[in-house]
């Protein structure tokens, strides 16, 4: 505006500076005068085609772990993100009541596991019940079981399946180890705690109320619906449970984790 009138001024005859027009009208003068000295943010092909690349073939990795998986500065694969909209937002959480408690840290594995129950819609079988079971030093998913009811006998198979998958055997095992689960029906039962008892294990039960006790598994169930479950429009038990198995494994062997220094379980497994 100011510009205008100036030059419909100077087109009259009347010569006037632009400071006193800025200070007339109550325009800064360096909104008038002064050029923007940044330019328009550029992305070079040379990262952002190795990135998209990789955001093909594996859409749940994160900036972090693609930074590390291909050699770039975190900052520089940020930055290429957020300029080509790749980076996906997470809708912001409130502030929720903590409470203090004792962290479940294993410092080896086969020290502590954890296990928790979830449901999954699976078409025209309906609703079904999963079981998963934790390592809590290496994160690697040992042992599942998706049923179709949320009976006491759901949580068993998978503590059985973990069991086999790390000692080849399906009995009491040597070194008692602790195994943490929330307070639901299926975790509580009768069924499961005599299987507990009878392969010579430790259970622990968090605070009723209190997931975040629990929060390795509460995470790596989130995952597994945002990435697996939530992805695909499951037919049946059957489908269900090969889609499941396949992203478990997926997790375990492929999958880098932040909190493993970007390692993936089963490397974790071979370096302890």
């Amino acid at each position: 505006m100011i510009r205008t009138l100036r030059e419909g001024l100077l087109a009259d005859g009347v010569a006037m500076p632009p400071t006193k027009l800025c200070a007339r009208f109550g325009v800064s003068r360096c909104a008038v005068c002064c050029k923007p000295a940044r330019a328009p943010p550029k992305v070079a092909p040379r990262f952002a085609e190795p990135i998209g690349k990789r955001i093909e073939d594996d859409p749940s990795f994160g900036y972090r772990t693609v930074a590390h998986r291909l050699g770039f500065n975190r900052n520089t694969v940020r930055r290429n993100f957020r300029l080509r909209g790749w980076q996906v937002w997470k809708r912001p959480v409130g502030a929720r009541p903590r409470i203090a408690a004792m962290p479940s840290v294993a410092a080896a594995p086969n020290e502590r596991r954890s296990t928790a129950p979830c449901r999954v819609w699976t078409g025209k079988d309906r609703w079904a019940r999963l079981a998963l079971v934790v390592d809590r030093h290496t994160r690697e998913g040992l042992g599942w079981h998706l049923s179709h009811s949320g009976k006491a006998t759901t949580a068993a198979p998978a503590l059985e399946h973990a069991l086999i998958a790390r000692f080849g055997t399906l009995g009491r095992v040597g070194t008692p180890f602790l195994l943490r689960a929330d307070n639901g029906l299926v975790c509580t039962s009768r069924h499961d705690t005599r299987l507990v008892r009878r392969c010579g294990l430790k259970q622990a039960f968090i605070t009723p109320h209190c997931p975040q006790q629990n929060g390795m598994m509460e995470r790596l169930i989130r995952s597994l619906e945002e990435q697996c479950v939530h992805q695909q429009r499951f037919e049946s038990l059957t489908h269900a449970t090969r889609a499941i198995g396949d992203w478990i494994q997926f997790c375990n062997t492929r999958r880098p984790h932040r909190a493993l220094g970007i390692r993936t379980p089963a490397e974790v497994g071979l370096a302890a």
